[in-house]
């Protein structure tokens, strides 16, 4: 058995800077991580980022990992154990783990979970052919394995991963045929947008994807108009001449490990589905265990190192630490409703306030 004052499940942007904020209370904190290394989805994104000036603005998001992980190395009081899956947490909160092939067990006094999201399938005929990928697993393929997808890629999805993405595969040489969406109008930020379109890309509001074509992998897409009833318009299909389909359709919070503590969940579009309902210190309605990031509501990572913040300040104080935590909370509870604000941050503040009913 290992013990611990905090269990922190997810070595993504919101369990590091949890693990952070309580080691620096002096809180004695393990970080479990299934890959070989934290940073979670920050290990692929090699775009700089908005936000805050707190959240490293401005900064790529490899380098973002880089600058938590050299900071949590600071710290004695944490343990990382990478390559280290949870599998289940008990109702005594025994955390059984698989920590490179062998079975152990972990409790810790207060556990916070951060297991971040999964992304989401739409279907229509032929989505399981090869050639057909989800925004991250691209990423992942470009940016962390130099491996291109494709050579003529079709993008579904125009918000801020849809849009990310086909400037990256852009940047390595290949052809993005398209960008489709089925809303009427642009996801993600327009300054994301407007550099896409300069480079010859259409993108095509309003349009959703009919079938993919091909026997043994992707040899085409056929794409159409949908009307103000989010319909297919008959007579509006356009074939498109593309070896690789790309879905940046959305994420869906990783929330199994949050039923197995039997925190009361709340289905919110907003927030990308099932979350758990919480605080505003991040516990769940069941006691001492806390979540951040993305499984407790699909947002920007600049919100989830804050929300890993209070998460991790929040447990500690449940502890007994109390290093001026509750100021540190407040301001990043100001960090968090900055983050939230105009009309970028309107669909979570609706979400949030769904929540709290």
């Amino acid at each position: 058995m290992i013990n611990t004052e905090i269990a922190i499940i997810g070595g993504g942007p919101a369990g590091m800077c949890a693990a952070l904020a309580a080691a620096e209370q002096g809180a004695h904190v393990i970080l479990m991580d299934r890959e070989s290394k934290p940073g979670g989805q920050l290990v692929k994104q090699t775009h700089r980022f908005f936000g805050s000036e707190k959240e490293h603005a401005g900064t790529r998001g490899i380098n973002i990992a880089s600058m938590l992980e050299k900071a949590i190395g600071k710290y004695t009081n944490i343990e990382v154990k990478t390559k280290t899956t949870v599998l289940a947490i008990y109702d005594d909160g025994l955390i059984a783990i698989e920590e490179r092939d062998r079975y152990k067990k972990v409790k810790g006094k207060k556990t916070i979970i951060a297991t971040g999201a999964s992304e989401k399938m739409i279907p229509f005929p032929n989505n399981d052919l090869p050639g057909i990928y989800g925004a991250g697993a691209v990423q992942t393929l470009m940016n962390q394995y130099g491996v291109v997808p494709g050579n003529k890629v079709l993008m579904v999805g125009a918000g801020n991963i849809g849009l990310i993405v086909s400037y990256q595969l852009m940047q390595a040489g290949i052809r993005v045929e398209a960008i489709i969406d089925a809303a009427p109008g642009v996801g993600g930020y327009f300054v994301h947008a407007s550099k896409i379109r300069r480079m010859g890309v259409p993108i095509l509001t309003s349009h959703t994807i009919k079938e993919a074509l091909g026997t043994d992998f992707v040899e085409g897409a056929i794409i159409c108009q949908l009307d103000n009833n989010w319909q297919q318009v008959p007579g509006t299909e356009k074939e498109l001449a593309v070896d690789t389909i790309c879905l940046a359709v959305g994420l869906s919070p990783l929330t199994d490990l949050l039923r197995h503590c039997s925190c009361l969940m709340k289905y919110i579009p907003q927030l990308g589905g099932y979350v758990p309902i919480r605080d505003e210190h991040m516990e769940t309605t069941s006691h001492g265990i806390y979540v951040a990031g993305d499984a407790s509501g699909v947002e920007e990572a600049s919100s989830a190192m804050v929300e890993g913040k209070i998460a991790g300040l929040s447990a500690a104080e449940s502890l007994g630490y109390s290093q001026n935590i509750q100021a540190l909370r407040q301001e990043c509870l100001d960090d968090l409703k900055s983050l939230r604000a105009g009309v970028t941050g309107l669909k979570i503040r609706e979400g949030l306030e769904l929540l709290a009913v």
